[in-house]
């Protein structure tokens, strides 16, 4: 079996899937500002509802913004079949819930992308009609005035397509070995360019068949170490107490790769995991198969 650091590659692939995304740029007076709204509106990832996926891609320094504030690079996606009116929708939410509420914020756009959706009639008109257009930092932004002064968005912001549903498993011996090495996986991915982790470190890794359609999709409960002894289908290798997954979306194939060899590289290293695998629904939902030994 191939082995990095030692540690066994499962011959399997992650099943990944086309999706529509925005790359945006948040700016804030403060590091505490910038880290609650940047946080807020990345905080809980829904597609599983066919709502939106979203997380932090890096922070920036003041001399690297438009505005010579601190920034945050954040991603918005939702899938590809839900397009983007779906999109448009979704980020507007997340703007306004969860950083026009913030005070001193700004949104910018960030990237280079052909295609564009407006930002005025979703999130501009929370001005009430009162909000203006006009050039700032050589943007077109939209001025919206609210209680402690003005929130700024960006007047057009563009949207592609990329690869969303990218992922790592780590078979551990505890759930502390989990921890570590799902820790480790997110520092490495810091370094690659134009990809997050929506779900962090996650804890529940779910399957297409279940008895509860109503809530959308449940435990994958073969890969669930606690029913090893209890059902005779568990997958669950000997020895293994914890099986986090780490989900990579990004700009393109190339960069999810990346970001999952270096990942999977990271994750070796640290004492207590037994092997390394990956998600997928037999091939059958996604466009992408990832196989983990090519990765190397």
């Amino acid at each position: 079996m191939f082995k990095v650091n030692e540690v066994p590659i499962e011959d399997t692939y992650c099943e990944a899937f086309e999706g529509v995304f925005t790359r945006v740029l948040l700016t804030a007076k403060n590091s505490k500002r910038l880290k609650k709204s940047a946080q807020g509106s990345t905080a809980l990832p829904l597609t599983v509802f066919d709502e939106s996926e979203t997380g932090v891609e890096s922070y920036l320094d003041s001399d690297l913004t438009p505005d010579d504030r601190y920034g945050a690079i954040l991603q918005f996606w939702v899938n590809k079949k839900s397009g983007k009116e779906k999109l448009e929708e979704e980020f507007a939410k997340r703007v306004r819930q969860g950083i026009l509420v913030v005070p001193g914020t700004r949104v910018f756009n960030w990237n280079d992308f052909k295609d564009k959706f407006g930002t005025l009639k979703k999130i501009g008109h929370c001005g009430d009609g009162y909000e203006w257009i006009e050039e700032r930092f050589g943007r077109q932004v939209i001025n919206i005035p609210i209680m402690m002064g003005e929130f700024l968005v960006e007047e057009k912001i563009g949207y592609d397509v990329g690869v969303m549903g990218g992922n790592v498993w780590f078979y551990c011996d505890s759930y502390d070995s989990g921890i570590r090495a799902g820790e480790a996986f997110l520092d490495s991915t810091k370094d690659v360019e134009g990809v997050v982790t929506p779900f962090d470190i996650c804890s529940a890794g779910s399957k297409v068949e279940t008895n509860y359609p109503e809530i959308g999709p449940t435990t994958n409960h073969p890969y669930c170490p606690t029913l090893k002894d209890k059902i005779d289908s568990s997958k669950v290798p000997e020895g293994v107490k914890s099986i986090p997954e780490v989900v990579i979306n990004g700009r393109n194939e190339k960069s999810v790769k990346k970001a999952m060899k270096e990942g999977i590289k990271s994750a070796t290293s640290v004492d207590g995991v037994i092997k390394i695998g990956a998600g997928n629904f037999g091939g059958n939902l996604g466009r992408y198969k990832i196989y983990l030994k090519n990765l190397f």
